[in-house]
């Protein structure tokens, strides 16, 4: 089934009163009042009617034409719209829907589970920023509507989402629409077709129950306190979605948006995973689904995700076995996809609190990667330092960066390395910055193999940026994606 299709599919069943759909033209709710449509984008318009009915969607007096299928469905696609168009989305049958305050700029899917879900009122600075929140031109769809965001409405924005559409908006001066999809605790699984899970041998052991074992010692234990805090942030019904069986997600919160013209996608999940014995596999399980929306959309947008921010108690050894680590390790990794990004979260995160409140900086991160990626802003630093590659030699081991204009270490020499030989131990190493590289090397290590940076649950010791002042990501030499595109 196409996108096209699944989409109609979902919308006659949200059409639907009873379980019979009306013989009216319908839309999904997705077009209503005061939505933003994609600029400089075909833009898709679908739902259905009569069988054999003609269907006229206007928008802006360029109108297109669509007769209903057999079975009710119709779909039109208009031509591209200025950004910053303001336009009366008008689609006609027997009956005639008029949709006002539409307006036309940049619209990204927001996913992911509690951190994406969590509203601006349980952020920091609530006071001042609900004040500041003018801003006419932000919208977000939440359920069934678009809301306008203003000091009465900004409390239950995403704060993640609201704070990557200011930044946006302050930039390009373009309206911005933020379609809310989120569900706290909720694993990957929930988000990615079934099919295409079955499709990936590697993830057969977490479909069959094999390896859904809940993670040993303290990863198990910061679960614990994790669910305690998803109460607070989202009531009773935390979690509630987990107990779905894999893809539920998919199919009741993204499959009824396709296929909904959208510029790209902001992802911010995986503290459910962290906590599983299965958190290596977090690189094939997001890759997967980056792979099918993109497939199942029939679209190459742009997916920017969130890499987890530190938390727990900080790092001892050089190398601590962490759930958390593996998770942005995936994140990490899917930069070997086209048209991907990550907004490294180091610097943001609570030791004691996996749902921090400084998502300011967070929005802001993930802006700039779209702002300088997406938008081609050359004033913009996208990403900090992406370790590219990693060459060994002479008692040392040489990372070359992406990202590396500046590269610096605050307070001191780069902290953070960690080097092993073939004996697989792991010792601290000394770094040294040369250009665009950094050189590490330990006295009890000869003929290094390994590197690792920040492999921990909370990494404290990281201490690498770039001149922009964004920090490096953690990595693995044994892990660098294919062709990272930072």
């Amino acid at each position: 089934m196409n996108s096209f299709a699944k989409g109609m599919f979902a919308a006659i069943a949200a059409m639907s009163v009873g379980g019979i759909a009306s013989a009216k033209v319908r839309v999904p709710p997705i077009f209503s009042d005061h939505m933003v449509l994609q600029a400089g984008q075909s833009v898709a318009v679908w739902g259905t009617a009569d069988a054999g009915e003609q269907v006229t969607v206007d928008v802006g007096g360029a109108a297109k034409s669509a007769t209903a299928s057999a079975d009710g469905k119709w779909a039109v696609t208009l031509d591209p719209l200025t950004s910053g168009q303001a336009v009366t989305l008008t689609i006609k049958g027997q009956n005639t829907i008029t949709v006002h305050d539409a307006l036309a700029g940049e619209v990204w899917l927001c996913s992911g589970q509690s951190n994406m879900v969590l509203p601006v009122d349980k952020a920091a600075d609530f006071p001042a920023e609900k004040a500041a929140a003018d801003w006419p031109k932000i919208r977000t769809f939440v359920t069934t509507k678009w809301v306008i965001c203003s000091p009465d409405t900004v409390a239950k924005f995403s704060a993640v989402a609201y704070y990557f559409g200011r930044e946006v908006h302050k930039k390009l001066g373009a309206p911005i629409g933020l379609i809310n999809r989120a569900a706290g605790g909720t694993p990957i699984t929930l988000w990615t077709s079934k099919a295409a899970q079955e499709a990936v041998p590697a993830l057969q052991s977490i479909l069959d129950g094999s390896a859904d074992a809940p993670a040993a010692g303290k990863d198990a234990a910061q679960a614990d306190i994790d669910r305690k805090q998803a109460q607070e942030v989202e009531g009773k019904q935390a979690a509630g979605a987990a107990k779905h069986p894999p893809g539920y997600l998919f199919e009741d919160r993204i499959v009824p948006l396709m296929p909904f013209t959208i510029r790209g996608v902001v992802w911010y999940q995986g503290e459910a995973d962290s906590y599983t014995a299965h958190a290596n596999l977090y690189a094939t399980q997001l890759s997967t689904m980056i792979a099918d929306w993109r497939k199942q959309w029939g679209s190459d947008f742009a997916f920017v995700t969130v890499q987890l921010p530190e938390l727990g108690k900080p790092q001892t050894d050089p190398v601590e076995d962490s759930g958390r680590a593996w998770v942005r390790d995936g994140v990490f990794q899917s930069l070997s996809l086209p048209n991907t990004g990550i907004a490294v979260t180091l610097g943001t995160g609570e030791a004691a609190n996996n749902h921090p409140k400084n998502k300011q900086e967070v929005g802001r991160r993930l802006a700039a990667w779209a702002l300088a990626n997406v938008y081609g802003q050359k004033d913009v630093v996208g990403s900090g330092p992406i370790a590219q590659s990693v060459r060994f030699g002479d008692g040392s081991a040489t990372i070359e960066f992406a990202e590396a204009a500046g590269l610096t270490s605050k307070d001191g020499p780069p902290k953070g390395f960690a080097i092993a030989g073939d004996d697989g131990k792991w010792h601290w190493a000394d770094a040294k910055i040369d250009g665009a590289t950094v050189i590490v090397s330990s006295d009890a290590v000869k003929k290094p193999t390994a590197v690792r940076y920040g492999w921990a649950g909370n990494p404290a010791e990281c201490n690498l940026f770039n001149g922009a002042g964004l920090p490096a990501s953690p990595f693995r030499s044994d892990g660098l994606p294919t062709s990272p595109k930072p």
